[in-house]
This record gives structure tokens, sequence and C-alpha cells, in this order.
């Protein structure tokens, strides 16, 4: 095992190419679990969940973003790729503001932050979604067994690994059941394509 020094150094850098890291991935690496705590403590690293760790300064940066989009689109909800990381379901550090707005809303004009607009209808911007209050603006945000089930019902747009790493994450942190995921996904018609991933990794105990 590398020097603390060492592993703080290592740490630092690992997170500053990726933006977000599992402990196991960091033990690959030989960074120990002490120097993130230390870091945690130190407020330069935060854990978004648990076993999940990211630069504060970029936490900061990705929640900031969503408050600024809300503040321009205040009728837009965040869903998709932007909700999974807020609610620390994804690795990935989404370069746009994943926004839902009505379906025959005007499409706003913004230059910053880039947002990218997705169109729902009815219900679909107001069941399954939470109100979080960031940096003093209230937040319209999809809760996590909703966000999952958007992201297999769009995912020719964000992708089936992300799709399927919301859904691993999600069960695995007890953030979504998978009663939760079949309601929204028997609403939202993608049950049928939804349901051998799950049992599959219900099965392996996420």
């Amino acid at each position: 095992m590398a020097t603390t020094s060492t592993q703080r150094a290592q740490a630092l850098e690992l997170l500053g190419a990726r933006s977000m890291m599992r402990l196991k991935d960091f033990a690959a690496h030989g960074v120990g679990p002490e120097t993130l705590a230390r870091l945690v403590r130190e407020g330069i690293v935060v854990r978004p969940a648990r076993g999940l760790y990211q630069l504060a300064e970029g936490s900061a940066d990705a929640r900031r973003a969503l408050a600024e989009a809300a503040a321009l689109v205040p009728k837009g909800v965040i869903c998709l790729v932007s909700a999974l990381q807020f609610h620390g379901l994804t690795l990935q550090m989404p370069s746009s503001v994943w926004m839902a707005i009505e379906r025959t809303a005007w499409r706003p004009r913004i230059d910053y932050p880039p947002i990218r607009f997705v169109r729902f209808a009815g219900s679909a911007l107001t069941v399954g979604v939470q109100r979080h209050r960031i940096e003093g603006i209230e937040v319209a945000i999809t809760d996590p067994a909703r966000t999952i089930v958007d992201c297999f019902r769009y995912r020719a747009k964000v992708g089936i690994d992300v799709a399927m790493e919301g859904l691993r994450e999600g069960l695995r942190q007890r953030k979504a059941t998978s009663d939760q995921l079949w309601r929204y996904a028997m609403k939202a018609r993608v049950w049928s394509t939804m349901k051998p991933y799950v049992e599959a990794i219900a099965a392996d105990g996420a």
C-alpha cells in the first residue's frame, strides 16, 4: 500500500479524471478508505451516496447547474441522466442538464447552463416528481424509481448502459424498489423491456 501522501495525490488525480468513483475502484489503485475518509472530513471530497465519492467542487458545480436551469425554466423538470446523477445512481457527469418540458411548450433559448430538453406530456410532468431546494431555488426532479424507468423509456437517447447502471444502483442502494419500478414502468409501457433486467439484478442481490 502506498504512503498516505501518495494515496491522497492518487485519489485526487483519479477523481479529477473520472468525476465519480466507487470505494472498490480506489482500492484497485491502492487508495485506502482511511485516505478517503480524511479527504471527506477536510471537505475536499464528498460522498453523494454510500461507497461513492466525488470532488466537492464538482458536486457543487453540478448542483448549481440544476438550480440555474430551474431558475431559467421554472416549469421544467430535471430528469434522465441529470436526475440519476443527483440521486447518486450513476458515475456519469452529464455535460448538459437534462430537463423535461411540456410537449407543446415553447423551447427556451438558453446559452448557459447547457440544457438538453426532452418532451413529457400531461401527468408525466408531475407524477413521481420531487421538489428539492438547491442554493435557495426550488428544483423539480424525478424521484429515483421514476428516473430509472424514464431512462429505459428513453434508452435510445441516454444509452441502455446508463439505464442499466441506474437500475443496478437504485436497487443496490435501496433508493428504488421492484414494486415502485413496476408501477412506473407499467404506466410508461416499458415493463416488458425492464422486467428481465429487474429480475436478474434482484436475483443477484443487486
